[in-house]
């Protein structure tokens, strides 16, 4: 059921477990800055929930999320704000991904159609990803002259490893279901309309086991492979700021929006 605390989250709960539903400004889904303070904030309110053994996160029922809304007001106002302000405002979608990986409880991600860009790093920040057949994953960021950012490189090297992290991000080029659960991107793949009630099966699994252990299996896990994933991804925002304000930037928002190849130049 909709909750009035939230204006873009709609939040079930069936004992320890937890279905978390998010709806952006449009139809691809994407993750404008109003809807990633709300899941930012959810989560953080969720870390003071010790009956939770399980939280599924999903988008609508035809995509999980297209990214970062790049028709955002809020975002595209930034070259009028001073960098203090920019830096604030790029900090909006690690502090998403940040709030949703230090969850205890086992997080469980349901993929139905594209998952991209910012999608894919909320995808990641989860612990698994269910993903239905028809589902897609892209990181597009490159090919529009900005680095990905959301401190998400670590997260995708754990999972997938050095090569194919590359990949993903260089090539920028849209992976299947099958290829990203062969790649280790994905968890699970099924039918298309399935991801949900894969999640939810999941979940259930989760919440019959005894909870404080699997909270402490989980700190264990992400601690012992992430120790150095802040430190090597603190600065990724303030790069981010350098090469979305170069000419390279630019020309790739041009190509997205006009629907054609950009032409790099390399400043």
């Amino acid at each position: 059921m909709k909750n009035s605390q939230w204006e873009n989250l709609t939040l079930s709960r069936q004992g320890r477990v937890l279905e978390v539903a998010f709806q952006g400004s449009n139809k691809l889904n994407s993750l404008n800055n109003a809807l990633m303070r709300e899941l930012t904030e959810l989560a953080q309110q969720l870390q003071f929930d010790s009956e939770l053994s399980a939280i599924i996160l999903t988008g609508t029922p035809e995509t999980f999320s297209a990214g970062m809304d790049l028709r955002d007001p809020e975002s595209a106002n930034a070259r009028s704000m001073t960098i203090a302000e920019q830096r604030q405002l790029v900090k909006v979608g690690p502090a998403m991904c940040a709030a949703w990986e230090a969850l205890e409880p086992v997080t469980i991600a349901a993929i139905e159609g594209w998952c991209i860009g910012g999608g894919t790093a909320l995808a990641v920040a989860c612990d698994w990803r269910v993903a239905a057949e028809n589902a897609s994953f892209y990181v597009p960021e490159l090919k529009l002259g900005m680095n990905m950012s959301w401190q998400s490189i670590p997260r995708f090297s754990h999972l997938i490893g050095p090569s194919k992290t590359k990949q993903l991000l260089i090539l920028a080029e849209p992976l299947n279901a099958i290829a990203a659960e062969q790649w280790g991107l994905c968890d699970y793949v099924t039918p298309s309309g399935n991801a949900l009630a894969k999640a939810q099966a999941l979940a259930e699994q989760v919440a019959s086991m005894p909870p404080v252990p699997v909270r402490m299996a989980k700190k264990a896990i992400n601690s012992s492979v992430g120790a150095l994933d802040n430190a090597v991804s603190f600065m990724d925002a303030d790069q981010f700021l350098l090469a979305q304000n170069s000419e390279d930037a630019q020309e790739g928002m041009r190509a997205f929006f006009e629907k054609r190849a950009p032409h790099f130049k390399g400043n």
